[in-house]
């Protein structure tokens, strides 16, 4: 399947890497560094250095905690993305909300891309999608509201149920005019599942891969890595680039990432190692 998000068309072949900025003060991993503009314009920049082709733009920490209401949220994200669109022109900008009204709020600033990590929970945020020629990430939850921890929570396949939710939200997508080069699908490891759910996604992520639509993974320094190697959140990224190596050589294409140098690094591996991307140099035993 194709794929166009604001002035990028990328390739089959292609890995994306996607930059979180929190505008928030209590993310898991990086506790408020960004919540100012300035910090967060200044990791906006960093993560382009580094090579990042998507920065996804959060106002709501995505657990539970304090209430921040649809006011609160617009306020965090909708003159920030505006700021980033005037400053990186032909960045990719995408906005992880499940609310329409934010929705359209940032899609008129400047937006590319709406991630909506809760699953539909506002089914008119596909409207706007549709409205404003936006793309649209599809997810999956279990059908768990927004900031919602799983319990308890439990599957007869767990991989059946994320294909039938993410592909059954991109049909709906589609039908009420969302850009078939403008969906995404992402199985979004932890929410709704337990470790060992999270694991079998991984593990048969290429069955999402299979549907055609171009797959997204947010693994970056989640708890089933954590609990998988009893690491605290700091201690992650080892563990995040080994499964970030396994769900590209399966065929996902956009890579959610706090660290943006390593994921490039990791994922220019996979690349070359299947045939897709030349060395930078190439000089051993040729002299």
């Amino acid at each position: 399947m194709p794929l166009r998000l604001g002035t990028r068309e990328f390739a089959n072949d292609e890995f994306a890497v996607m930059a979180i900025v929190n505008r928030t003060p209590d993310s898991f991993f990086d506790q408020g560094a960004t919540y100012d503009v300035a910090p967060a314009l200044e990791r906006v920049d960093q993560a382009v250095a580094e090579g990042a082709d998507i920065v996804d733009i959060g106002g709501v920490k995505a657990g539970p905690g304090p209430e921040v209401d649809e006011v609160e949220e617009i306020r965090r994200v909708g003159d920030f993305v505006a700021l980033v669109r005037e400053r990186h022109p032909a960045l990719v900008i995408s906005v992880d909300t499940w609310r329409a009204s934010v929705a359209r709020v940032v899609a008129d600033a400047g937006a590319d891309l709406l991630n909506d990590a809760w699953a539909g929970h506002d089914p008119q945020l596909a409207v706007v999608a549709a409205e404003t020629g936006v793309g649209l990430v599809c997810s999956h939850t279990g059908g768990l509201p927004p900031r919602t921890d799983p319990h308890r929570v439990a599957y007869d396949d767990v991989v059946a149920d994320v294909v039938a939710t993410v592909t059954g939200l991109a049909e709906r997508a589609l039908s009420v005019g969302v850009r078939a080069d403008g969906i995404v699908i992402d199985p979004a490891h932890d929410f709704g599942k337990n470790t060992r759910h999270s694991l079998e996604v991984s593990r048969r992520l290429d069955e999402l891969v299979a549907t055609g639509w171009p797959v997204l993974v947010a693994l970056s320094n989640k708890k089933f890595i954590g609990e998988t190697l009893d690491l605290a959140t700091g201690e992650r990224l080892a563990g995040t680039l080994a499964a970030t190596a396994v769900a590209a050589w399966q065929g996902a294409r956009i890579f959610r990432a706090h660290q943006v140098r390593e994921t490039r690094q990791a994922l220019d591996i996979v690349a070359s190692i299947r045939g897709s991307r030349q060395p930078s140099v190439s000089r051993r035993a040729l002299a």
